[in-house]
């Protein structure tokens, strides 16, 4: 990793005594992509807050570029563009309207018109901001996030309510963003977005860091890297079943059977048929997600 972006060390926050932040660290390295996950009450939303400089820690280090957002306010707007997770503006407003009374709160902000063309919002340039689609809408607020010519950008649950279609469009602009050198901090539910999109993903818990790996070395801590899914023209003796190399969990229900393990375990199930001439119907072998990963790590469902 490169020199940090971000750097996050022993933070906490409490509030009426009840401790939302319980020692989180992290960093992020620049032009990463870097997600928080976790479920409702977390402490993510307090964590990013902090980051931001709109709460102050009770506890801990934070730096933004170098700069502690509680004290170098000044500095940090200049290197910080955020997306919030509630957004709203005037309803009459013009998107070019709104690039422009954004570019002039900043000194030396991107150019709006470049900026537009960019994120595909030159056609809507006169479009008000009642007029547009939850799509438009939401590459409206990253340019308004961008247009401060940051460092670091946050965008917060940046497609949460868009259909797939506007939901794909915003991410593969949010990989165009990454790849002009910006870096992103992604707070997310979305495990799709979160796997597709982050470098590396920091799940929260309970105000503690559960977990902080890439994408792939969070889903290989799941339970069962791989799952077997079956209906065998042959009953197979689950005991067998759960006897393979690997395998962690066994269950049936409506004629189909289900193995849960590792790529040992699928070749070790594939020789067991062979060697009992059991035809295996509609035999599928999925890979573990970042869904399957999530669970394990917090024991509660994010949808």
């Amino acid at each position: 990793m490169t020199t940090a972006a971000i750097e996050v060390r022993g933070l906490h926050k409490s509030y009426d005594g009840r401790k939302v932040v319980d020692g989180v660290s992290f960093e992020v390295g620049e032009g990463e992509v870097f997600g928080i996950l976790g479920p409702n009450g977390a402490g993510k939303t307090t964590t990013v807050e902090c980051v931001e400089g709109l709460r102050t820690p009770d506890e801990g280090l934070v730096r933004v570029c170098g700069y502690d957002p509680a004290v170098r306010r000044a500095e940090v707007t200049r290197v910080l563009g955020v997306q919030l997770q509630e957004s709203e503006l005037q309803p009459k407003l013009t998107v070019r309207e709104a690039l422009d009374l954004y570019a002039s709160f900043h000194e030396r902000p991107a150019d709006p018109h470049a900026l537009a063309e960019r994120l595909g919002l030159l056609p809507h340039l006169k479009v008000r901001f009642a007029k547009l689609s939850g799509g438009q809408k939401q590459r409206l607020f990253i340019a308004l996030a961008l247009i401060g010519d940051p460092r670091v950008v946050v965008l917060d649950e940046l497609t949460t309510g868009l259909d797939p279609r506007a939901r794909r469009e915003v991410w593969s602009l949010v990989e165009a963003v990454r790849d002009s050198g910006v870096t992103v901090l992604l707070v997310t539910h979305f495990m799709e977005e979160a796997q597709r999109l982050c470098d590396r993903i920091a799940v929260l818990d309970r105000g503690r860091v559960a977990a902080l790996d890439t994408p792939d070395g969070l889903i290989g801590r799941s339970g069962s890297a791989k799952e077997i899914s079956f209906a065998a023209g042959t009953p197979v003796d689950p005991a067998e079943l759960r006897a393979l190399p690997g395998a962690v969990s066994v269950t049936t229900a409506d004629g189909r059977t289900v193995v849960g393990g590792t790529d040992e375990t699928v070749t070790a199930f594939v020789s067991l048929l062979a060697r009992q001439g059991v035809t295996a119907h509609q035999l599928r072998v999925t890979d573990a997600t970042l869904d399957d990963a999530y669970l394990d790590l917090t024991g509660n469902d994010h949808r």
